[in-house]
């Protein structure tokens, strides 16, 4: 769908603003909501990350705002450099651009990019939020790499797939359609 390279860049600021909203969302309350409320004994989630100083990540408590931001960054620069060029080429072995219905070869995107980001920034995470406390261990940083993968891959490829690139391509055409009608009016 994007052209350009500033259209590539807008669509992948678009999926990274979504993406790591909800994964911050499905890490902190699906995945480890009980456990922060259990060790905290505070009622809910966000009083248990408010009540322990943040959220753990690279060996301190950050504000959730923090956690966002810096994931985001990561994200976007991964996307930009790895995920999109790269799920592209994947996507175009398999299937060819110009003889594929767009469906079927976005659908292809799709499950690359998540195959290309999900593991990548699971690996991240995984050095992000390593208990340094308890000293390094190659092992138990590759552990939480894969405990992470299984967390994410399905709810990375189910939410990719079913629900923020359909939004993300519906707003990007928004966008698009409403610039491109600003140009021919001569506003822009």
């Amino acid at each position: 769908m994007p052209k350009t390279q500033l259209q590539r860049m807008m669509f992948a600021l678009m999926t990274v603003i979504i993406t790591v909203h909800a994964y911050v969302f499905y890490s902190l309350y699906v995945v480890n909501g009980a456990a922060l409320m259990s060790v905290s004994g505070q009622p809910g989630v966000i009083k248990a990350i408010n009540s322990m100083g943040g959220v753990y990540m690279v060996g301190r408590s950050l504000p959730i705002w923090a956690v966002v931001l810096i994931e985001f960054l990561l994200a976007y620069s991964l996307e930009i450099l790895v995920g999109s060029p790269l799920s592209f080429r994947l996507a175009s072995k398999v299937f060819d651009p110009q003889e594929t219905h767009p469906v079927l070869f976005e659908t292809a995107i799709i499950c690359a990019t998540v195959g290309i980001m999900c593991p990548a920034m699971s690996f991240l995470a995984a050095f992000l939020y390593y208990p340094y406390y308890e000293g390094f261990n190659i092992l138990t940083l590759l552990a939480n790499w894969i405990r992470l993968v299984c967390y994410n891959f399905p709810f990375a490829f189910f939410s990719q797939l079913f629900f923020i690139q359909p939004l993300v391509r519906t707003l990007f055409r928004f966008a698009a359609g409403r610039i491109h009608t600003a140009e021919k009016a001569g506003n822009i």
